[in-house]
């Protein structure tokens, strides 16, 4: 992996986190809920990055 990916992946472990410890204390079902998306967006970027060199690039 090279050096900006990594980061990128640290990042997102750092969003995932912090939204598991705002999950545990939230006040709301509807709270809840929003840091739950929050979580599997990070962790499908997470897998996305994982998965080889950048697709996107044209």
């Amino acid at each position: 992996m090279n050096s900006q990916r990594d980061l990128l992946i640290r990042g997102s472990e750092k969003v995932v986190g912090h939204c598991e410890l705002l999950l545990a204390s939230a006040k709301s079902e509807h709270e809840r809920e929003l840091y739950r998306q929050r979580i599997e967006r990070e962790r499908r970027l997470i897998r996305d990055r994982q998965g080889g060199p950048d697709h996107r690039a044209a």
